[in-house]
């Protein structure tokens, strides 16, 4: 039996053969409940039959010509409906050729999204993200996937209309496709393309990710990617507008200014389901999440069934179904279950727990024979609940599996140590990176799905070590240079429809710049971000109070730092305390980092009257908060002047920014890391918190300061949250910041200077006894392997755990290429040289 496909159609073929099952080399033991009202899972190993992988198609350069002048062919869409309103259209194209091509190469995009089959065959998908200035194009070479004779090019592609996401920016309904030469021309929009909208699929709204999908399987036009489908009864498309580069529009301006993808394509791996948790309303559940044994549900029969990935994923829901005629079939999708009190409480837990009902697809079935149902878009969840009514006809489940999709981060950088707790962070901080990880970063998977400036400067910087893939990175710092206001500020979070801003964020976009000028020798591309750097801090110039020489209070949009709950005001949420006339002692010391951040950079490429304005402002501001915020008595920075709330933010800031004088920076440490009746930092502001701990020279306590993560994972959290309990996103890479800090901090690996050009390792093992890793460097790998000489006394070992005294390390470092460095412990340095040096010290 071979199944067919909507959704997104995929014209892949499934291994339906029984001969000789297997369970898939990543799969663990896995957990089956197969009746309902059991306290906890039944262990079993399971056979599953394996799921088909999509070949992979080769991404190409574009042709020279097309990035300097008009494309020869025009947008195309369905002439029939409006372009602007939700639609879900099919385009085909067929043609000849005498021979299978050593190389076929298209450039292909479409608005909103599109999914593209080559014979039927999955190939890519896309656009990437982007908006109408920069609009991406994929290039790809689809030869291995034609042949010769007839051929079939058909593409899916999806307007979300008012629905659409908050990321996705839009003109109207349309796809492009252009050969990369003459020789592809054949397949040039809008040529002989045909279009068909499909009515079968109707949205369900969600807020902020757009919609969910309602799919009636009997008006679905089933098998309309393959070859042989019969589309005589489809129109013509209808042109639009020109294809036209960026920079090359003349008189009749943009639609969509194309620009080639700056990205891979995104990552789609099989993935099991491993376990069922509960059902109501059957008899018995067979393992039909194996793909090895149908769930028969019988007509006229009412049930429901729990799935549990056992991780969060970000996954297309992939539902093979037979029969069922008049059935309705409902996916919900959760990151948690909730209690009658609306909390998550352990993730674990199912007891006296219920899905979430506002993230879901209903399927109608035709009553045909393994039909795949598939979303256009992937879901994120931990939990599935099908909830199934059958009518007359009984209904097969087939199958049902994901297939995670992301960013295509490879795992190069590594942390290994004495203690397995921290072995377990860093897996379930990965995890959440690359959950937070699309064609831009994400906030979260499941709520937003946006790429805001706060989060992503920490994602980039876990990207780099643990990745060295940089390209997402730079995607983020351009995507947020071409966002900004007539102002001259960044926007909070970008490509966004709404236009949201948060002052904070856009310097925060400046020391994001900094991050990757010490990281990567890439000048030409840090140079063109100056313009926006001197815009983002003479904005910030005007907001500057002369009475008081910090930033004034109320300061136009929405000023957060941090999701304090005693921050918490309906009006101003995560907004600090501040003043009538007094403003925020925070901001006002962010604008002083960022104001160096940007006098070095500047100063760097060649403006150096502009880096010497911006660096006395920076230190001016500095020296100001602190004369007129200073408590003697608390020994601690106010949150504004006179205010009666002090917090770890402001006091942070006073220590990077060297606002508090060095020789108090340690006690002024210790006293807000011991002293709970201020303003606690959550997940997020502790990324500062720990480079605070760093520059006071106190970093040997970092690894025993992750209580909080140990916490998220006692309660079954498979990626970090947004916030301590009750959170609402359970998946935040803001709280990820271990996985940077494990090799930045612990194994003390840091750029030394611009470039990279020089690596400085000063480790900070704490109560370690062993520490070894590797971090990406342009070059290749660094690798570091190093143990105490004398055993450190840990006063109570396991999570809380310190160690007294420095003592002494033995070990290897390893630097690839030509970078040299040095090697800095208990106040002696050691010159490092490229290849193997031997620590002993």
């Amino acid at each position: 039996m071979k199944p067919t496909f909507p959704f997104a159609c995929l014209g892949l073929l499934l291994c339906w053969s029984a001969s000789s099952p297997e369970i898939r080399a990543a799969a663990s033991p896995s957990t089956v409940i197969a009746a309902a009202g059991a306290a906890e899972p039944k262990t079993a190993i399971r056979n599953t039959r394996p799921i088909a992988a999509f070949p992979a198609v080769r991404t190409a350069a574009p042709d020279s010509g097309l990035l300097t002048a008009t494309w020869e062919t025009r947008w195309a869409r369905d002439g029939e409906s409006s372009p602007y309103d939700f639609g879900v259209y099919h385009f085909r194209r067929s043609f000849d050729l005498a021979a299978r091509p050593e190389t076929f190469v298209i450039n292909i995009t479409a608005d909103n999204r599109y999914r593209l089959f080559v014979n039927g065959t999955p190939a890519c998908w896309g656009s990437a993200r982007g908006d109408l200035r920069s609009w991406y194009y994929e290039t790809v070479d689809i030869a291995p996937l034609l042949h010769a004779g007839r051929n079939t090019l058909a593409v899916q592609v999806w307007n979300g209309g008012e629905l659409k996401p908050q990321a996705q920016v839009s003109f109207m309904s349309g796809l492009l496709v252009q050969g990369n030469t003459e020789a592809e021309s054949a397949v040039n929009t809008p040529g002989e393309w045909k279009v068909f909208r499909n009515e079968a699929i109707a949205p369900t709204p969600v807020s902020y990710v757009g919609f969910f999908e309602q799919i009636d399987g009997s008006r679905y036009p089933w098998g309309w990617e393959q070859p042989g489908y019969d589309d005589s009864s489809w129109h013509a498309v209808r042109a639009e507008g020109e294809g036209i580069p960026f920079g090359h529009s003349i008189y009749g301006g943009y639609q969509r200014a194309l620009v080639p993808r700056q990205i891979p394509l995104m990552e789609e791996t099989p993935l099991r389901i491993p376990q069922i948790r509960r059902s109501e309303g059957l008899a018995r559940v067979s393992d039909f999440i194996s793909g090895c044994d149908p769930l028969q549900i019988p007509a006229r029969t009412t049930c429901s069934i729990l799935l549990d990935q056992t991780f969060l994923t970000n996954a297309y829901p992939e539902l093979i179904l037979s029969g069922g005629k008049g059935a309705t079939v409902r996916l919900a999708y959760g990151e948690a279950l909730f209690d009658s009190h609306k909390q998550k409480g352990n993730r674990n837990e199912i007891d006296g727990r219920t899905i979430e009902l506002t993230h879901y697809d209903i399927v109608r079935p035709d009553g045909a024979e393994g039909r795949l149902y598939r979303p256009v878009w992937f879901r994120t969840y931990r939990y599935i609940q099908l909830d199934i009514t059958t009518t007359g006809d009984p209904l097969t489940i087939e199958d049902l599996y994901g297939r995670f999709t992301g960013y295509p981060f490879t795992e190069r950088g590594s942390f290994s140590c004495d203690d397995p707790g921290l072995a377990k962070i860093w897996e379930v901080g990965w995890r959440t990176a690359r959950l937070c990880a699309m064609e831009t970063y994400f906030d979260c998977p499941y709520y937003e799905q946006l790429q805001y400036v706060g989060d992503t400067r920490i994602q980039a910087l876990i990207s780099l070590y643990v990745s060295g893939d940089d390209r997402l990175m730079r995607q983020a710092i351009r995507a947020f240079d071409l966002s900004r206001s007539p102002e001259g500020i960044t926007a909070s979070r970008y490509p966004n429809l709404q236009m949201q801003y948060i002052p904070p964020f856009s310097l925060y976009w400046i020391n994001m710049v900094h991050d990757y000028w010490m990281h990567r020798d890439d000048e030409a591309f840090v140079r063109q971000f100056l313009p926006g750097i001197r815009s983002v801090l003479e904005w910030y110039v005007g907001q500057i109070d002369p009475a008081t020489g910090m930033l004034r209070s109320r300061m136009p949009h929405w000023s957060f730092v941090d999701w304090v709950r005693a921050w918490w005001v309906p009006e101003r949420p995560g907004c600090p305390p501040e003043g009538e006339k007094a403003g925020s002692s925070i901001i006002t010391l962010n604008l002083s980092s960022a104001m160096r951040d940007g006098a070095e950079l500047l100063a760097r490429f060649g403006d150096r009257a502009g880096a010497a304005r911006y660096d006395s402002i920076g230190r001016q501001l500095a020296a100001t908060t602190y004369e007129q915020c200073w408590d003697e008595q608390r020994g601690m920075l106010h949150d504004y002047i006179g205010s009666p709330t002090f917090s770890q933010h402001a006091n942070i800031m006073g220590i990077l920014t060297d606002a508090i004088p060095a020789e108090q920076q340690q006690e002024v440490f210790n006293r807000i890391d011991s002293d709970t009746t201020i303003s606690q930092a959550t997940f997020y502001y502790r990324f500062y918190l720990t480079r605070a701990l760093k520059k006071t020279g106190l970093a040997d306590r970092y690894s025993s300061m992750l209580q909080p993560w140990y916490d998220m994972i006692d309660m079954g959290l498979s990626t970090f949250a947004e916030n301590p309990e009750p959170t609402r996103s359970d998946c935040h890479a803001w709280s990820s910041s271990p996985n940077y800090d494990f090799l930045a901090t612990i194994l003390g690996v840091e750029p030394d200077a611009p470039g990279f050009a020089s690596v400085r390792i000063e480790p900070h093992p704490g109560h370690l006894n062993r520490i070894s890793g590797v971090v990406p460097h342009p070059q290749g790998d660094i690798r570091v392997e190093l143990r105490r000489t004398q055993p450190g006394n840990r006063n109570s070992g396991g999570r809380n755990s310190t160690v007294s005294g420095h003592g002494g390390l033995r070990g290897e470092v390893t630097l690839p290429g030509t970078l040299t460095g040095r090697f800095v412990w208990n106040g002696r340095e050691i010159a490092l040289s490229p290849g193997l040096n031997n620590i002993n010290i």
